[in-house]
């Protein structure tokens, strides 16, 4: 029996991970901020699974969660899917909201991260949440996007630190589209928000959990959903002043679609 560890699980992708780990018969422990949650996912799961408060906020917090889950069998996968979306032009988010940002999304998956590693004794997997807005710039989201960049950076270096250092465990970054969760629903309804729809339709929970897993046990360093989205929003990073041309009519092409959803339309 080995291991696995999943933050974020309590609910959507997160959830959906810890399914399809579970099922390649890892033993998992299922964290979240929310004991609840993470405890509902886990009886789901079945027997082999169990739960645990996790804010990965906190590194020490991180690590006694890699400890616990590496006294039960060898821990094997730890899964950094633990995020937080706020969207608004960058000085007018709230102080708080930009530290949780920062906080959630880039430093939790580096305290988790660093916590996985030092209680892994063999081979390893990590898998780090990015988004596609790691390519590119991203009106309405320029906080999130900062995170999601830097994620996929120290994902990269990560990989290069453990090759480095000879050690047997691997780092890999999914980067997907917008997921239909409850997390892009809360902010759907705000015009900033149209970027989000800018593409053809959103992805599905299992359709994004099912590439994320497959991304894990691959070879490829990180992954996009869908690849076509990956290219399109990487102009602005090759290009900045060509992307910067394109945002405006990406963005209006989000907020005609982003009606539509509100209507029921889309």
């Amino acid at each position: 029996m080995q291991t696995a560890v999943v933050t974020g699980a309590g609910r959507g992708m997160g959830r959906a991970i810890a399914e399809r780990l579970a099922a390649h018969g890892l033993s998992v422990l299922a964290t979240d901020v929310d004991a609840a949650a993470a405890q509902e996912t886990a009886s789901k799961l079945g027997s082999g699974a169990w739960s645990a408060a996790l804010d990965v906020r906190d590194p020490g917090a991180c690590r006694a969660v890699a400890g616990e889950a590496a006294a039960k069998a060898p821990l094997t996968v730890w899964v950094n899917n633990a995020g937080i979306l706020r969207t608004e032009h960058a000085w007018e988010h709230p102080d708080a909201d930009v530290a949780l940002m920062v906080d959630v999304n880039l430093r939790g998956v580096i305290n988790g991260s660093r916590a996985a590693i030092g209680a892994m004794a063999g081979p390893g997997r990590i898998l780090n949440m990015a988004s596609l807005s790691a390519f590119g710039p991203v009106q309405g989201l320029a906080i999130y996007t900062s995170t999601k960049w830097a994620v996929l950076g120290f994902s990269l270096s990560l990989e290069g630190d453990m090759r480095d250092a000879g050690r047997p465990i691997e780092i890999r970054t999914y980067c997907p589209d917008v997921v239909d969760t409850t997390m892009v629903h809360d902010i759907a309804n705000r015009p900033e928000a149209a970027i989000e729809f800018s593409g053809s339709r959103w992805l599905s929970v299992d359709e994004a959990a099912d590439a994320a897993v497959d991304l894990l046990y691959g070879k490829r360093l990180f992954a996009a959903t869908p690849r076509g989205r990956m290219w399109l929003a990487s102009v602005g990073r090759v290009a900045p002043r060509v992307g910067m041309a394109l945002l405006p009519l990406i963005k209006k092409a989000g907020e005609r679609n982003r009606r539509k959803w509100q209507a029921g339309d889309w």
